[in-house]
């Protein structure tokens, strides 16, 4: 199975090479979290492998035969009146081996003035984003999962318009008897159909290493996760702006290092609650306003209660001092409302 690691290396390190970060690329609504167990671990995990079929969305590795016929809803009050909307689902082939999944995620961004370069308005505008996409996975051996998902993505800005085609591969290591759970994961390598101005732009690639382990006598998890593998120094640094407001800058080895990774902490409170913390550190250091702290910027939580027949998720993230949003989730399992299973 090393060369199937040698291999998204590889194709990280080629896309990579012709990627952009911050927000230089389009599509940039592909790394807001459409899950609130995604958003509760900071936001950025592949290993948290738990029985919720929304978490297939960011990881076509984590679809497996347990999650046949769930069926995930999230919604999402977001930031300035925007809202965001999704859908999974999974459904196991057995004759191929193979478990199968659907999701659509949808941003709204209300309805907004048309002006011109003067400022007259005429009318009003609704632009919306969104991507569907569908994932397949497959075991190989007794501890290693593989899957892959392609993507259409869509944007409606009024005039200006835009498509494309997008690729994730992920494989999962996942040892029960350990409780470990290490994977990788090379997220939207593709191209655009259609530009919005005529000029290609790139895609927000991603090349993700995280690891996942429950201790054995006590309960809790934690969780590991390394993001933009494909480039050491991700942070957005404009001097000229520091300069300017007098800020200095906050770029130095550690938060180089420390920008790549993502941690959560795993609470399992009896078998139907768990809890979940999260921070991201690159979320912060964009964030801060020159070297001050601003709050709980970059820092998340949210908990997750199963029921017979459904599972609801929260989760509630901060992204200024006093500015945070909530993500509410319900997953159902159909197969317990029907009788006889579908």
């Amino acid at each position: 199975m090393h060369r199937v690691f040698t291999i998204i290396f590889c194709i990280g390190f080629l896309v990579g090479r012709t990627q952009t970060l911050g927000g230089s690329s389009a599509y940039n609504f592909l790394k807001l979290p459409s899950t609130p167990l995604l958003t509760a671990a900071g936001g950025v995990n592949t290993s948290y492998k738990t029985n919720e079929v929304s978490l297939s969305a960011n990881n076509p590795a984590l679809l497996s035969a347990d999650l046949h016929t769930q069926l995930g809803l999230s919604f999402n009050s977001f930031l300035a009146g925007i809202k965001t909307y999704s859908l999974t689902t999974a459904y196991q082939k057995d004759n191929l081996n193979t478990t199968f999944g659907g999701h659509i995620y949808f941003v709204d961004y209300g309805s907004i003035p048309n002006t011109d370069a003067a400022g007259n308005v005429s009318g009003n505008f609704h632009p919306v984003d969104y991507v569907v996409q569908v994932s397949a996975e497959r075991k190989y051996l007794e501890r290693w999962n593989y899957g892959a998902s392609i993507k259409f993505i869509n944007s409606n800005y009024q005039l200006y318009k835009s498509s494309a085609i997008a690729f994730d591969f992920a494989l999962l290591y996942s040892d029960s008897s350990k409780q470990l759970c290490v994977s990788a994961l090379a997220k939207n390598m593709g191209f655009q159909l259609k530009t919005y101005v005529g000029e290609a732009e790139d895609l927000p690639f991603d090349l993700q290493i995280g690891i996942t382990k429950r201790l054995a006598k006590a309960p809790f998890g934690f969780s590991v996760t390394a993001q933009h593998l494909h480039q050491f120094n991700i942070v957005y640094n404009d001097d000229s702006f520091n300069a300017d407001n007098n800020f200095s800058s906050n770029n130095n080895l550690f938060n180089k290092l420390f920008n790549h990774l993502v941690i959560a902490s795993h609470i399992y409170i009896g078998n139907n609650l768990e809890a979940t913390l999260g921070y991201n550190h690159l979320r912060r250091q964009e964030l801060n306003i020159g070297s001050s702290g601003n709050g709980l910027n970059g820092f998340s939580m949210g908990v997750k209660i199963n029921f017979a027949k459904l599972q609801v998720l929260y989760a509630r993230s901060s992204y200024q001092r006093n500015v945070s949003y909530n993500q509410l989730g319900l997953t159902l399992k159909m197969d317990r409302f029907f009788v006889g299973g579908l």
